[in-house]
């Protein structure tokens, strides 16, 4: 008989798994980071401590987890941003980086690191090394290639990076974190988008 767990048990296991961050994201924004214990986490979501052990040993590692899974693409396998063609793969990536920054609990996983910052900034360093640095390297990566491409002349493209992400989450996320009622129209996000793109094609594309 084999060893390798069975689709049923590996389904149990990302449902527990699921369940485990989301409690743990709710009791870190209610209680605060210190404030949280491990088994009130378990409580929460439902399931014992010694399952809640055996897949986060620490809280770091919980957090941790938390984090990597915001800025997790949900489409991996969605269409790559063509580098022969920097509008196109300009526009492929700003609505994904509008699919990670409107995602449920990104909100709340900032106003937890902001909040505890003082106290723990091994927070900070896990939010930014582990979440927004990943992100911000590849679409630095793309406006690279799409340099060696020849579809734009960036000299710097992690200047360029900053540049685009900017334009879209000064808009579309910073606001979220002041005002309780912030929600643009899917229209106001795709001309935010739009007007970032033709910005940076203006700017760069050859």
């Amino acid at each position: 008989m084999g060893t390798e767990p069975s689709a049923y048990h590996r389904r149990v296991a990302e449902e527990k798994r699921a369940a485990i961050l989301e409690a743990a994201t709710g009791l870190f924004l209610a209680s605060g980071y210190d404030g949280t214990s491990l088994a009130k986490i378990a409580e929460a979501a439902g399931v014992s401590k010694a399952t809640l052990f055996k897949q986060f040993p620490t809280k770091a590692a919980l957090f941790d987890a938390i984090v990597t899974d915001s800025w997790q693409v949900e489409d991996p396998g969605g269409p790559e941003p063509p580098a022969e063609d920097l509008e196109a793969g300009l526009t492929v990536i700003g609505r994904r980086y509008v699919a990670l920054l409107t995602r449920p609990g990104m909100t709340a996983l900032f106003r937890i690191v902001i909040a505890e910052l003082p106290r723990f900034p091994e927070l900070g360093e896990a939010q930014f090394s582990q979440g927004k640095m990943p992100y911000f390297e590849s679409v630095s990566r793309y406006l690279a290639e799409a340099d060696r491409a020849g579809s734009a002349k960036v000299g710097d493209p992690d200047l360029a990076a900053t540049q685009f992400l900017g334009m879209i989450s000064n808009f579309v996320f910073w606001p979220t974190l002041l005002l309780t009622d912030w929600a643009p129209e899917r229209a106001a996000i795709e001309r935010a988008v739009g007007e970032a793109v033709s910005t940076m094609c203006a700017r760069y594309r050859t």
